[in-house]
């Protein structure tokens, strides 16, 4: 893949989920962003256990459990400060300010799980790199949960009566971050001798593991929907399964 395509497929991924709530304005999006976590859930949580664990361990010098735990630690601290979004909490907050330290959590999340997307391009072999759709894999599972919380941030910068265009070039803002990561990636790896794209990954994939077991095991409102998001997590299972 090309780093043009896979900067533009993260930019789109986020400026689609402000586009569907600028669609859908008027109409409540919370059960369209909560079927779309728990198949974005199920997807992290499976290329978590069947691709990147079982690789880190395997290719790394390092003790890389530690590094996971780092990243499961980093998002439980990131929570803290954005409301638990990343799941598709959204807390009203106080009208015409801006959440800065809901974006600046959201940031430094998305910024740092775009760093290992970089290491194909500087010639890294990382975990992603040993399976013939390992790459695909990692930017998949980002687009897959970026459309839902790009949803639930356009949600909450609306509901915060911000004028729109305010909300627009936040939003936008959010979707230059993770395209932000790759580029730093990119460039790093001449700045920092004895650079290691497998730890960074370790610490996404800690950070996954923190998002997707949240997502899969926070309660819903009605048997109805527990069947509906029972079903997408399945299917997100099923889709990582497939691709492996």
């Amino acid at each position: 893949m090309e780093i043009a395509f896979i900067i533009s497929s993260l930019m789109i991924s986020v400026l689609l989920g402000g586009v569907i709530v600028a669609f859908l304005e008027k109409k409540d999006k919370q059960n369209i962003i909560k079927i779309l976590l728990a198949f974005s859930g199920g997807f992290l949580l499976s290329i978590a256990f069947i691709h990147f664990v079982p690789e880190l361990y395997e290719h790394s010098t390092h003790n890389i459990g530690i590094y996971i735990l780092l990243g499961f630690l980093i998002q439980l601290i990131l929570e803290f400060f954005s409301g638990g979004i990343e799941h598709g909490h959204v807390h009203h907050h106080g009208k015409g300010k801006i959440p800065w330290a809901i974006m600046i959590s959201l940031g430094v999340h998305s910024f740092l799980e775009g760093i290992p997307l970089a290491a194909p391009f500087v010639g890294h072999e990382i975990a992603t790199t040993h399976s013939h759709s390992g790459d695909q894999t990692l930017l998949m599972g980002i687009i897959f949960h970026q459309l839902p919380v790009a949803i639930a941030l356009m949600t909450l910068l609306f509901t915060a009566n911000l004028k729109k265009t305010t909300a627009w070039l936040l939003l936008l803002l959010f979707a230059v971050t993770t395209p932000a990561g790759v580029v730093f990636g990119y460039f790093s790896n001449t700045a920092f001798e004895g650079y290691d794209f497998n730890l960074i990954l370790a610490i996404v994939v800690g950070m996954f593991l923190h998002i997707s077991t949240t997502i899969i095991f926070e309660t819903s409102e009605n048997h109805k929907f527990n069947f509906l998001k029972l079903v997408s997590i399945v299917l997100g299972f099923a889709i990582a399964i497939m691709i492996h």
